[in-house]
């Protein structure tokens, strides 16, 4: 997106936050709270992360109340589409076959690797039993790489199954694994190539919510301008993150 487009959206933006605070409305902000450092419960039992930080500062920008939903991950889209919440921040990556039943917002992480994680790196990903939380993008990519995908409800669950020996390695957003292996002590590495996948993360909304979506979408691109979002970025997964 160049300059000019960007402080037009800014414009926008400035329009809609000039809303008296009796029009301020609630919106309901859908994750899984299990994906750390995306998304993640912490010790007072709230909602925490990146896109929590994140999904905070959007709301005040565009003049409206926030409000935190937890949510299964294979079943984050339905609750979406049937109004128990108004949006998904849940480390979503942007797909062509998710923009068929949901709307998303640019993109709040760019492009990122995803990456394999074993207990040595004599694991052949392309013939083993990999590892991957259902109804991801990486689970559609052991499918169709030709090893055995085996799949499990969360992120947890699918790098307890390679320290079991359940599986021969997990693959998941190298910024999730990342962190998980540094704290393994040695007993996890990475293996094989990292793999490109997705537009980047966005804000999923439900398609006939266009105005809240054009609303949020012109947030976004002003704190990229700003380099807001960067520092944010860096601050969460790091300061060799993946940034605009």
């Amino acid at each position: 997106m160049n300059r000019l487009i960007l402080t037009a959206a800014a414009l926008g933006l400035s329009a809609a936050m000039t809303m008296g605070a009796s029009a301020q409305q609630t919106v309901r902000m859908g994750t899984e709270g299990a994906y750390p450092p995306y998304n993640f419960i912490n010790d007072k039992g709230e909602v925490d992360g990146y896109e929590r930080e994140l999904g905070d500062m959007l709301c005040e920008m565009v003049g409206v109340t926030c409000e935190w939903v937890t949510n299964d991950w294979d079943s984050i889209i339905p609750n979406l589409v049937s109004s128990n919440y108004d949006t998904i921040m849940a480390g979503m990556s942007i797909t062509p076959e998710r923009s068929e039943v949901i709307a998303f917002t640019q993109n709040y992480i760019p492009p990122a690797a995803s990456a394999y994680v074993a207990l040595s790196d004599g694991v052949d990903v392309t013939s083993g039993v990999i590892a991957a939380q259902t109804s991801t993008i990486q689970a559609g990519h052991v499918a169709d790489s030709g090893a055995t995908l085996l799949e499990f409800a969360t992120p947890d669950e699918t790098v307890a199954a390679v320290k079991n020996g359940e599986a021969d390695a997990v693959f998941a957003d190298k910024d999730y694994l990342v962190p998980i292996v540094e704290q393994s002590g040695g007993q996890l590495v990475f293996v094989g190539e990292d793999v490109p996948l997705g537009g980047g993360v966005g804000m999923g909304l439900r398609q006939s919510d266009t105005e809240l979506r054009d609303k949020f979408d012109a947030a976004i691109g002003k704190l990229k301008e700003e380099g807001k979002l960067n520092e944010m970025i860096k601050k969460w997964f790091g300061e060799n993150a993946t940034v605009y």
